[in-house]
Parts: structure tokens; sequence; C-alpha cells
């Protein structure tokens, strides 16, 4: 069969054409990039600012954080509004020990994503 560059541009030129039509990808989860405390970090005893900051945008209302303390004990904490829309924080008093914040959040496309920050907190 003899080549045919005018059908083979066509094909290359649809095939094109529908690459540039398809719908970028959504990222699939919220990914947590940082955090303050660090994983494994230390901060003083006192009021802490915690800051958990994604990959995308989140939805406030339908995410949480959970303080986890050494003692078992946990409590829900407020999520901070009004900031960036990628980070979620909360203002807390800690005594010394070894605390984990378990979050939780959706991202603004709708998949749930949750992990833990264990960090210590000293004397000051």
């Amino acid at each position: 069969m003899p080549f045919r560059p005018a059908v083979s541009r066509r094909l290359i030129s649809a095939a094109l054409l529908l690459i540039m039509m398809a719908p970028p990808l959504a990222h699939a989860h919220a990914i947590l990039e940082e955090s303050f405390p660090e994983p494994g970090d230390s901060v003083q005893a006192g009021l802490v600012t915690l800051r958990l900051r994604f990959n995308s945008r989140i939805d406030l209302a339908r995410s949480r954080l959970l303080l986890l303390a050494a003692d078992r004990s946990q409590r829900t904490l407020a999520i901070q509004q009004g900031g960036p829309p990628d980070i979620v924080g909360a203002n807390v008093e800690l005594k010394p020990g070894v605390y984990t914040v378990r979050w939780q959040v959706l991202a603004i496309d709708g998949h749930l994503t949750r992990g833990d920050v264990r960090f210590t907190v000293t004397e000051p």
C-alpha cells in the first residue's frame, strides 16, 4: 500500500486536536506539603499555632483537626477561618508532652485525605 502523506497528516492533526481538547488532570488528593511544627519537631509550651499547607485548596468547613496527647486524651481543634485556601491551622495552648495532630481535609475536588503530624512540646 503506498504511503499517503495527506491521510497521515489528517490522522496526526486529529490526534493532536483530541489531546489538546482533553481536560487537564486534577490532583487526586490534597497532599500535605509543609507543617508547623514539622513531624518530630519540638516547640516550646504555651500558645502554639499549628499550620498545615497542602498542594490544593481545602474545604475548611468539611475538614477537621484532632489533637491527641500522650495520655490518650483528644480534642477537636477549631480551624482558623479566613486564611490562604491551601492552609489549615489552629491556635492551641499546650503543656509539655508528646502530641499528634490528626488531620482530615477535603480538597475542593471532593477527595478526602488523612494523616498525622507528631511533635513534642518542651518547657519554655
